[in-house]
């Protein structure tokens, strides 16, 4: 059990990359703007309620370990994004790409003022600044500033939007949450200015009044002139500081490309004999995008997929070892451990290399970033059901051509009908064969249950076709069942005449291993214990077997059932988890 840990753990480790990092500060930094727009929102109620929400926003993120998480990952997602920006060395900006990084890199200078006029002013002075402070200052003292401050909001709000959509467009609950999201993301900065204003009217009323003045306009609300001159210095530092590294990292991606000149020129060969010559430090996918040249990536060369995968032609033993993020990916799809086979977005080479794309592009570029992700080619978590027609062969031997087609496409059409009706698709036809494909419309509980309802339905479809076949003098037809579930790539799959949609991946093989399986356990149905705990049915439920799979290294638990039909009652009975 340990060591099956670790090595769950060292497989976990090999997926963070910078992205990932990246993208978890930024998750920490969202929440914080989303807990400061609801404060602000308050605003619209009364001064005082804002006041009160204040209270439990800065209880939180003053919290000594949540203050450094939060202010650990604001400077972590700056360097990071920096630091991307340095190591691109194509320039070629999709559509919202140059938009993302513009607002990105503002949003420190637009919120310096806000940040260190409170936050460092409280951890230097004490001070005590609180919505009455701020407002005025935005509203009475410096009314300059307020749009200022409202376009901090927005332009934090859409960065941080922009990075969650390009993080959750390919999960498989996206679609179905897509509405609700966009309300948020509309209603709550519209709600949290609505706020500000309205609160900022009332402060600007207030002030009108001496002893309003006298009571919040004093130290330790408000800073000594002394104060406030420290802080104006240190507001310039913060700003020259930041502006000089942005300086210096351009600066940095000048100096590489005259190393890069230097250091001459590399030849890539790719598999229809065209050579292109690059410097050295461009990834094979920067060089295909340079030249104009199609690659297949469909993640945008962030190591989320495989399909820019290349096959090196001749020695691959001079290329750089690969990050921890291209092994993990190719050990994901099987390739870890053929050294020829690269990520085309991971792969630095130095010296020439000879190669051949293994996924030909179906379309441009453009249409590429165009097109819709689930037809190009999207992750995503499903149920895969492998179902095949036991005895077709005898079946030819004993009948006419014609009528042995009749009886499988009988047998095909109650399959398919069972699946529709249980909220399944009919994917593939493999012979006597079909892949169903669950959880393209539903979530990965409802799929895996949904599944078990079609085997079940199937096995009563062809309890009927079989009485209609008695009546001709023919044998029963048997089946066999296989279903899993996990992570796989669908999309569309082919050549440029013939594309067909589909789902690849780990998951798809071992349903139809375990449809295999079905002939030597004597069943007529074999479910992962992975579809089994998802659907929510009891441990003791069906008989378990761990069991070998071909191009697997490790054991998969599977439950056996004996007759398909069982399955109805065992997921109507099963008690849903909250």
């Amino acid at each position: 059990m340990t060591a099956a840990f670790l090595s769950t753990f060292a497989k976990s480790r090999r997926a963070i990359g910078i992205r990932q990092v990246r993208l978890a500060c930024g998750l920490v930094l969202f929440a914080y703007l989303t807990s400061h727009f609801l404060n602000h929102a308050l605003g619209n109620i009364s001064l005082d309620a804002l006041a009160a929400g204040v209270n439990y926003h800065a209880n939180f993120w003053q919290f000594l370990p949540v203050t450094i998480v939060f202010y650990g990952a604001a400077t972590i997602h700056t360097a990071l994004g920096i630091w991307a920006l340095y190591e691109r060395h194509d320039m070629r900006w999709r559509s919202f790409e140059p938009m993302q990084l513009v607002l990105g890199l503002s949003v420190p200078l637009l919120v310096a003022f806000h940040i260190i006029g409170i936050r460092v002013a409280q951890t230097l002075f004490g001070s005590e600044k609180l919505y009455p402070q701020a407002l005025y200052v935005y509203w009475v003292a410096r009314i300059d500033l307020l749009w200022v401050m409202y376009i901090a909001m927005l332009v934090s709000w859409i960065h941080g939007c922009m990075g969650l959509y390009f993080w959750l467009r390919l999960k498989s609950f996206f679609r179905s949450t897509a509405p609700i999201l966009l309300a948020i993301a509309v209603l709550l900065p519209a709600l949290a200015m609505l706020g500000v204003y309205q609160a900022g009217r009332t402060v600007a009323q207030l002030s009108a009044s001496p002893q309003w003045q006298a009571r919040e306009l004093v130290p330790p609300h408000v800073e000594t002139a002394a104060q406030t001159v420290v802080l104006n210095q240190i507001l310039f530092l913060f700003i020259a500081g930041y502006l000089a590294l942005i300086g210096l990292m351009f600066v940095g991606r000048g100096i590489r490309r005259l190393r890069e000149r230097r250091g001459g020129l590399i030849a890539l060969t790719y598999g229809d004999g065209k050579t292109v010559r690059v410097p050295i430090g461009l990834s094979v996918l920067e060089a295909s995008i340079r030249n104009n040249i199609p690659h297949a990536a469909v993640c945008g060369g962030r190591a989320r997929c495989s399909t820019c995968r290349i096959r090196i032609v001749g020695d691959a033993t001079a290329l750089p070892e690969p990050s921890k993020r291209e092994a993990f990916v190719l050990e994901r799809v099987g390739s870890g451990d053929d050294p020829a086979i690269r990520l085309a977005c991971q792969l630095y080479p130095t010296s020439d290399i000879s190669f051949v794309q293994m996924f030909q592009p179906q379309v441009s570029a453009a249409a590429l970033r165009t097109a819709s992700p689930t037809r190009i080619g999207q992750e995503r978590y499903l149920v895969s059901m492998f179902v095949d027609m036991r005895g077709s062969t005898k079946l030819a031997e004993r009948l006419l051509p014609f009528d042995t087609v009749y009886v499988v496409n009988q047998f095909l059409d109650v399959v398919s009908e069972a699946v529709i009706a249980s909220g399944g698709q009919p994917n593939q036809l493999y012979g006597d064969g079909q892949l169903a494909l669950f959880g393209l419309q539903s979530d990965p509980r409802t799929a895996c249950r949904q599944a078990l309802k079609a085997a079940a339905r199937i096995a009563a479809n062809v309890d009927d076709l079989n009485q209609f076949l008695a009546h001709e003098g023919r044998e029963p037809i048997r089946f066999g069942i296989g279903i899993h579930a996990g992570e796989v790539i669908i999309g569309d799959i082919g050549n440029r005449d013939h594309m067909v949609f589909t789902a690849l991946g780990d998951s798809v093989n071992v349903a139809a291993r375990l449809q295999d399986m079905t002939k030597v356990l004597a069943c007529e149905t074999i479910v992962s214990d992975e579809v089994r705990q998802r659907a929510a049915l009891p441990d003791d439920a069906l008989p378990v077997e761990d069991v070998s799979i071909r191009g697997r290294v490790e054991p998969i638990r599977i439950r056996v059932v004996v007759k398909s039909a069982m399955l109805a009652k065992l997921v109507d009975r099963a008690v849903m988890p909250a």
